[in-house]
């Protein structure tokens, strides 16, 4: 198959790509490279720099290269900045949906892989959460991304174009081989924070907020690794190539970590005692996000193979230790 990428330069879209290829699949990228990284795209795959919401490059893309589905994980994601800048979500995350959903209708490309969020439930009212519990999302991050869902929904009742929307938690860890990992600027992630802090020493890691509803006071995040969360991309493309059902599946290992105790995680595999400091508590951040991903078990035969914490943390670790200064190096 031809696999159009949209944001294949990414942290999560660029392991997506390689996975892609490694299954003997033909692909191309298309990433504006606003966070993304040009270096981390698979010299195999055929690149374009370009915006989602040019619809006409997107569509010629989807021509030319004779697209067979399309995954698209081009989207802000900065749960505290949407909260500051919402309409830059709005105005980038929605209307880059509609321009490529338009594309694709124009192209006759009829096959959709989403990257959604667990950012979509809001504050679970029970854990783990269910594909099926209420979606009331707490920042404009989450609501972009369910909004992008409901666009997809009435796109497939309107046009027939079939997608998957995968709901995924706290993504964490690094290729196996240490070439693509975790490369943000600015890093509001925990794990890569933390280990920045473990090259670095420099004493200025911040946990954020020490007073949520959880055992320790800090946030309860449930951590799926990268490869795990490709394998999953891609049965779902295929479950949905097969079934031409669109659908929604959770992904998650059913285990809550605290951000203190990914911190001695940490510890314990770089072999450092890392410092830092409690902050304040930023904003749209839920107490605890845990997922029951048994319906992706169940229907797409997805068998995560890295489940263990601490061995999502030393893959990350390799990364950190290897490019301490991300694609820069």
């Amino acid at each position: 198959m031809r696999i159009l990428v949209v944001g294949g330069a990414g942290y999560i879209g660029s392991n997506a790509v390689r996975g892609l290829i490694n299954q003997g699949n033909e692909v191309v990228v298309l990433d504006a490279l606003y966070t993304g990284h040009r270096k981390a795209v698979d010299p195999q795959a055929k690149f374009y720099q370009g915006d989602i919401e040019n619809k006409f490059l997107v569509s010629q893309i989807l021509r030319n290269e004779h697209i067979d589905a399309v995954m698209h994980f081009a989207a802000y994601s900065l749960v505290p900045e949407s909260v500051k800048k919402p309409l830059k979500y709005y105005d980038n995350n929605v209307s880059g949906m509609i321009a490529l959903l338009e594309a694709m209708k124009d192209a006759g490309v009829n096959y959709l892989v989403f990257s959604s969020s667990a950012a979509t439930y809001g504050i679970p009212k029970q854990l783990p959460i269910t594909e099926d519990s209420p979606t009331e999302p707490i920042n404009p991050y989450g609501e972009t991304k369910l909004m992008m869902e409901k666009i997809m929904h009435w796109a497939d009742q309107a046009d027939g174009i079939k997608s998957i929307a995968l709901r995924y938690f706290n993504v964490a860890g690094a290729s196996s081989d240490g070439k693509t990992g975790e490369d943000h600027a600015p890093e509001t992630h925990l794990i890569p924070n933390i280990l920045k802090s473990a090259v670095s020493g420099d004493g200025k890691l911040t946990i954020f907020g020490n007073d949520y509803d959880t055992k320790d006071g800090t946030n309860v995040r449930d951590y799926v690794e990268i490869s795990d969360l490709v394998d999953a991309h891609i049965l779902a493309l295929k479950h949905l190539m097969t079934t031409n059902k669109s659908d929604i599946f959770n992904l998650g290992t059913a285990h809550g970590y605290s951000n203190l105790e990914i911190l001695q995680a940490a510890c314990e595999v770089t072999g450092i005692d890392i410092p830092y400091t409690m902050g304040p508590r930023r904003g749209g951040d839920p107490d605890s996000l845990v997922a029951d991903s048994t319906k992706a078990r169940t229907i797409l035969k997805w068998q995560p193979q890295h489940e263990n914490v601490q061995e999502v943390i030393a893959s990350a670790w390799k990364w950190h230790q290897t490019c301490p200064n991300g694609y820069d190096d």
